[in-house]
């Protein structure tokens, strides 16, 4: 037999419910720190319990076996269970979280079960088996046999004046036959509940013996006898597996995070993680650019640092570069992060970051809902980090400024990212500071002209990469004539509106794709839109010199710094506006990133340009 035969993954077989509730109850089956709070509803749980009840299956719970040195977590007891002291389990429990949880709160523990009733409200409940409505072959199991009651076990109505079912105390239970079902895996508990009912229950005592003869094989050996499929993964299971598998299995709705999984191992060693992100993270708080960074972006940036230190150690030492540890920051090396490196490069990581945010600012991205693309904070935050305060000379900024373009209108950074991170950070910083080969993403990247008009919401990158790049190069406000800087786009409101409003290009036929092009918009604060309204421009115009007192040859000039030709705007010439303007855009994306645009061999990426010599002479009509 060959050895990665004998080498099994897993086992697979059957266990009692009674036997995992037990498990759980003395801490020998855990959750792993990184599983987040249960969320089963009211609804959910009488389902849940009515299928076992029904001897139905209710789907397999996948644990993990501890002991790998290399797989620690920081254990937690699923809810409901109380331990005397901390106990170290034998077993992590991977996938079924919400059912074994709203199985040991409702058969295991007398507390009420904390869930959400049918309108989403927070409730805590007890759960019953009606013994008349569990033995009638005509009544339905989820609807009448198993019942739901609040904390008091009490329903009532009428404002709570009316009391419909009281269940408070064990006579009231015989006296209306409802079994508690936080008691029928305890045999001895059964047992007296059973006395009890044929003792002092409802009708004659043959009539009961036989009524709890039926629930009995209805109801009770079904819960007793329940057998529960069940995945066990081998303690050598390696961590990044672990995550993987427990992603695939999820069914909770709610992924796992690198960052999660991480927590749980550094908890291991007693350093919570998630306290020293929040530390972090409220460094960033002042930077409305930041709002969207998240605490797996900030671990690929240490990733990065730690691996491109181990690959130059090792290159250092004499091992060729083909043979040295890559530079990455995929999933499975996040994983393999150590809490020694995470110690000595969060710092640096967390200085660079914020270093970012100036460089975002000079190029007059302000706000993490126009920043073309947040994954793109990971190489540049790494590539500050490597580079230091050298970062900050024009030269080595030009050359910085250039790449981060060329990622934007490229579009380089839509899809899986993550080598495409490691290769900036080694491409950039040795183009920078050793004159190396230009770097990939600039090589590689590209921008086709005919794009400008497929532009036309915040979805793409390089739709709001143009509207940066025009604040950048000197766009004034409408009305007051001010710089867009990063005081005035908070102060004044700045987004992006139309110049051709959009209700006068419907009224005049401009097809809506056109019309809504990043071509025709730019920035433009909410109080001057509102002057603007769904007037033709030579009106608004008007209207702004008249209220604000501007000189036409001023208000000429702030159009002008849109890259409008005010003549096009005063005359409602739409054509020639956009001629014109479709150029000034391309011509702004080819200086960022310091190439030309590509152009389709026919020339018609322009949808307005006339076949004359020159865009005066183009045509007034579309």
């Amino acid at each position: 037999m060959r050895s990665d035969e004998m080498d099994q993954k897993f086992t697979s077989n059957e266990e009692p419910l009674s036997d995992l509730l037990r498990k759980a109850a003395a801490g020998l089956l855990q959750l792993p720190d990184f599983q987040r709070g249960w969320v089963w509803d009211d609804a959910h749980i009488v389902s849940l319990l009515a299928s076992i009840s029904h001897s139905y299956p209710i789907g397999a719970v996948m644990t993990l076996r501890t002991g790998n040195p290399e797989v620690k977590f920081r254990p937690r007891p699923i809810e409901g269970v109380k331990l005397d002291q901390p106990q170290e389990p034998e077993f992590m429990l991977l996938d079924g979280q919400q059912r074994m949880t709203s199985l040991y709160l409702a058969l295991h523990s007398s507390d009420p079960v904390p869930t959400r009733d049918s309108r989403g409200r927070d409730a805590r409940r007890h759960y019953y088996a009606s013994i008349d409505a569990c033995i009638d072959p005509f009544a339905d199991r989820e609807d009448d046999g198993i019942v739901s009651v609040p904390e008091d076990r009490r329903i009532t109505s009428d404002f709570g004046r009316q009391i419909d079912l009281d269940l408070s105390t064990r006579e009231a239970e015989i006296e209306v036959g409802h079994f508690p079902l936080d008691i029928v895996l305890d045999g001895n508990e059964t047992m007296d509940w059973q006395m009890a009912f044929l003792s002092d229950g409802p009708g004659e005592r043959d009539e009961r013996l036989d009524k709890w003869k039926r629930f009995v094989e209805a109801v009770v050996k079904p819960f007793t006898s329940y057998q529960v499929p069940a995945i066990e993964l081998a303690k050598s299971t390696p961590k990044e597996a672990v995550c993987q598998v427990f992603e695939k299995v999820n069914t909770g709705g709610v992924s796992l995070t690198v960052f999660e999984l991480l927590t749980a191992t550094f908890a291991a060693d007693n350093v919570n993680l998630r306290d020293d992100w929040n530390r972090r993270k409220s460094k960033f708080d002042d930077s409305p650019v930041l709002a969207r960074f998240e605490a797996t972006d900030f671990l690929q940036i240490v990733t990065l640092l730690a691996t491109l230190e181990e690959r130059r150690s090792h290159i250092a030492g004499g091992h060729e570069g083909d043979r040295a540890p890559a530079v990455s920051c995929k999933r499975k090396d996040v994983l393999r992060l150590t809490l020694a490196d995470y110690e000595k490069w969060a710092d640096i990581a967390t200085d660079a970051v914020r270093r970012a945010v100036p460089f975002l600012h000079s190029e007059s991205i302000f706000a993490a809902w126009d920043l073309p693309y947040t994954t793109q904070l990971v190489p540049l935050a790494s590539i500050l980090a490597v580079l230091g305060p050298e970062a900050e000379g024009i030269g080595l900024t030009q050359r910085l400024r250039r790449w981060y373009w060329c990622g934007v209108f490229g579009e380089m950074y839509g899809g899986a990212t993550e080598t495409r991170f490691a290769n900036d950070l080694q491409d950039v910083v040795d183009w920078v500071q050793h004159g190396g080969p230009t770097p990939r993403t600039i090589t590689a990247s590209q921008f086709q002209a005919s794009r400008l008009l497929t532009l036309r919401t915040r979805n793409s990158a390089a739709y709001k990469g143009l509207y940066a790049l025009q604040m950048q190069h000197g766009g004034r406000d409408f009305r007051t004539g001010k710089p867009i800087d990063v005081h005035a786009y908070f102060d004044d409101s700045i987004d992006i509106h139309h110049i051709f409003p959009k209700k006068w290009c419907t009224d005049n036929g401009i097809e809506s794709d056109v019309a809504d092009s990043v071509v025709n918009k730019t920035a433009i604060d909410a109080r001057t839109n509102k002057i603007i309204g769904g007037d033709a421009p030579r009106r608004y115009l008007a209207r702004l010199e008249e209220r604000d007192g501007i000189e036409p040859a001023e208000l000429n000039a702030i159009v002008r710094s849109h890259g409008v030709d005010p003549m096009a705007l005063r005359r409602d010439d739409f054509t020639a506006f956009f001629a014109q303007r479709f150029e000034y855009l391309v011509a702004q994306i080819e200086e960022a990133m310091g190439k030309p645009a590509n152009r389709s061999k026919d020339g018609d990426d322009n949808p307005f340009t006339a076949d004359s010599d020159s865009l005066e002479h183009a045509v007034t009509s579309p």
